[in-house]
């Protein structure tokens, strides 16, 4: 008797721990990746870094260094769809100086234990965005005085981004397109020559709400892994 109890309580714990190791999560490759997208070099320098939570999900946080508006100048001012220019001059456009914050929560559609090694690293990623840009101050000399002119310029927006990422050893390349939609808000303080020697003040806020089109791609390198079981 005491043998069969011994047989049935010894074939219980070895039955236990099998199905403790197969109930066991897979172990995660935590990822950490560093990028820069090289698409945006025209007008700043846009660096971002991607954390791996689990084997679907990441979470990647961004920021930029913007050396000049010059881009926005052209879609504000010289492209002329009817819509209201800000009240900023073309040397203010180019000299501004601002910076930028990015979050964003992205989804691996497809994995490489889920599907074909040609579509793994498929993902959709949400990411919401506020940019600041400064204007310089703009000197003008009006009936025998001088006076300043300032502005600055507040960016909210959402993109809707679709990509894949290629990881090979250390190197990761992610391409990326998608839609999206921004407000940008203007703000300016100009002085003008009103006539009869008279000085115009002008303090104006100008909201500008669009769709925009995204298509680019991100270059970086895995800094290291980590396993979690």
């Amino acid at each position: 008797m005491k043998k069969t109890l011994l047989l049935i309580i010894l074939f219980s714990t070895i039955v236990l721990s099998s199905y403790a190791q197969d109930a066991a999560p897979k172990p995660v490759h935590r990822h950490t990746y560093l990028k820069i997208n090289p698409t945006t070099l025209i007008n700043e320098l846009d660096i971002s870094l991607e954390q791996v939570i689990t084997d679907k999900i990441s979470i990647e946080i961004g920021v930029s260094g913007i050396y000049t508006d010059y881009p926005d100048y052209v879609l504000a001012k010289k492209i002329d769809i009817g819509q209201k220019k800000p009240d900023l001059s073309t040397s203010q456009f180019v000299d501004g100086r601002g910076l930028g914050f990015r979050a964003g929560l992205r989804y691996y559609l497809i994995t490489r234990e889920i599907g074909p090694s040609s579509a793994a690293g498929t993902y959709f990623e949400p990411i919401v965005f506020y940019k600041k840009v400064f204007y310089p101050n703009e000197d003008v000399f009006l009936n025998g005085n001088n006076y300043s002119n300032s502005g600055y310029k507040d960016v909210f927006g959402l993109q809707l981004l679709v990509g894949r990422q290629y990881r090979r050893d250390k190197v990761v390349l992610d391409p990326y397109f998608g839609i999206g939609i921004r407000s940008k808000i203007y703000h300016s303080d100009s002085y003008k020559d009103g006539g009869d020697n008279t000085i115009q003040r002008n303090q104006s806020k100008l909201v500008s709400v669009l769709p925009s089109i995204h298509l680019g791609i991100k270059l970086g390198l895995s800094l290291h892994h980590k396993y979690r079981n």
